[in-house]
């Protein structure tokens, strides 16, 4: 038996058949095929059944894949502490963060982590969604999430601070001459939403429930670049986390009255290794208070041409999960 087998079994396990989970980890389907028969020979137990709907641990397998989970996990976490201790971190950090979360403070902190360990690899899955974020830290695709809720235990999760929410509105707009917008005032305005299952759109569905709000939507977006841009242009108004907004587009946004703001939680997959323990160390020296970070940039900013923040494109491979 093998360590190679063993995270052989996890991923067929994950993915429910061995196409997928020879997909998923880059090997040849007939290999994992017969690595996983000789595995089962080698257990003398049957650790899938193979019925209609793809692959299912037995009773059995299920008790091997839990131990079989460990100690892949201890063999990672043993190799990274060695490679740590070298001064020399080499291998994967899958970063994933809930979209508008961290978008000013992530790319600072992996630029950081990169210079330190530049032979780590760091991938980032941005996710609108809080169902399919939860989904990729149960299917252990991520060692490291930022996210507004999560079921983990105290252990796993750690509160970085706030991210107050702030409306973003077009060149003129009359409510520009107020230092925090009253919600109620936007009663009637067309609005740049998010996609349906977006979290970023249930906000705005329950702020709008919250202060007898019925927002008229004139599009949809998928990422809050987009709505921002749209918004200060005078398609509608918006509503994204204060950090979401790009440089050069601050003097448009403005925090609402009654306050919007969710909790920003950092949850470090227990086995996830040294990277992702640094990566919460510098997580922590960042400002998450927002609007206060909004209005230090905006002090700072010329506002005669917005532009785009492109630094976090020379630190990760930016991927859309899906």
């Amino acid at each position: 038996m093998s360590l190679r087998q063993f995270e052989y079994a996890l991923a067929v396990a994950t993915e429910g058949s061995v196409t997928a989970a020879a997909e998923s980890l880059r090997v040849a389907q007939p290999s994992m095929s017969q690595q996983i028969r000789n595995l089962e020979r080698d257990l003398g137990v049957t650790l899938f059944d193979r019925t209609p709907g793809g692959l299912v641990p037995t009773a059995v397998g299920r008790a091997f894949l839990q131990e079989a989970e460990i100690a892949v996990n201890a063999a990672r976490r043993a190799r990274e502490t060695a490679r740590a201790g070298a001064d020399d971190l080499v291998g994967e950090l899958a970063v994933a963060a809930q979209l508008g979360f961290g978008t000013r403070q992530l790319p600072g902190a992996l630029g950081v982590l990169r210079r330190r360990f530049p032979r780590l690899e760091v991938t980032v899955f941005e996710e609108s969604s809080s169902a399919e974020l939860e989904q990729l830290c149960r299917r252990r695709v991520t060692d490291f999430a930022l996210m507004a809720a999560c079921r983990r235990g105290p252990a796993d999760a750690h509160r970085l601070g706030e991210e107050e929410f702030v409306a973003v509105l077009g060149a003129g707009h009359p409510q520009l001459a107020a230092d925090r917008v009253d919600l109620r005032a936007l009663e009637g305005e067309p609005w740049v939403r998010f996609d349906r299952d977006s979290a970023l759109d249930g906000v705005l569905q329950e702020v709008s429930e919250e202060n007898g709000l019925t927002p008229a939507t004139v599009a949809r977006v998928s990422q809050t670049a987009t709505a921002v841009r749209w918004a200060a242009h005078g398609l509608g108004v918006t509503l994204v986390p204060a950090s979401a907004v790009p440089r050069g587009y601050e003097h448009l946004a403005r925090p609402v009255s009654p306050v919007v703001s969710q909790p920003v939680i950092a949850v470090v997959h227990p086995d996830a290794g040294p990277a992702a323990t640094a990566l919460l160390e510098l997580l922590r020296q960042e400002t998450w208070d927002g609007s206060a970070s909004l209005r230090r940039s905006d002090a700072d900013e010329p506002h005669d041409e917005p532009h785009e923040e492109t630094a976090a494109a020379n630190v990760v491979r930016p991927l859309r999960a899906g």
